[in-house]
């Protein structure tokens, strides 16, 4: 076999046996939650890659104020450390509480709590628990949608979270 028809071959398995966002070999520089409608979304230059349901805390509306109020914060933030050791199968962390975070809850005279993560099922987890808002203020997923957002994901990558 030639080597250019080798490398065709190459690309063509490459290209059928990855998922859509790596086939385009688009770089993800944004991810976007938006929890008034449960999803997570991989963006590259403004279009959107790939999106994923999530599950939020059970109290989902309203930004995260102190540690144990169940919410998931709202606003930027950084994904700036990744755990494959986590206990929720693999894990992103959320760079909250942000400088603007920390102030409000020193105003407020409360801790502004952290640990905000992306992650995935704890180990023996119904397959509905997506169905439902269970974290602390975390955005879960399935770890089928983890394995895909932990190889797309780099850390530095910015978050938005939206009402």
């Amino acid at each position: 076999m030639k080597r250019t028809t080798f490398l065709r071959f190459c690309a063509f398995l490459l290209l059928f046996s990855l998922p859509q966002a790596v086939r385009a070999f688009t770089q993800v520089d944004t991810v976007l939650v938006v929890k008034s409608e449960r999803m997570l979304y991989l963006k590259s230059n403004g279009e959107i890659l790939r999106r994923y349901p999530v599950a939020l805390g059970p109290v989902p509306r309203g930004h995260k104020q102190q540690e144990g109020d169940e919410r998931t914060p709202e606003g930027r933030y950084i994904l700036d450390y990744k755990n494959s050791e986590s206990r929720f199968y693999k894990s992103i962390r959320v760079s909250y509480p942000n400088q603007r975070d920390r102030l409000r809850a020193l105003e407020l005279g409360v801790n502004p709590g952290g640990n905000i993560m992306i992650h995935g099922q704890p180990e023996g987890a119904e397959k509905d628990a997506q169905l439902f808002n269970w974290t602390d203020g975390c955005i879960a997923v399935s770890n089928e949608h983890m394995d895909e957002i932990w190889q797309l994901i780099t850390v530095g990558t910015p978050i938005e979270i939206l009402p």
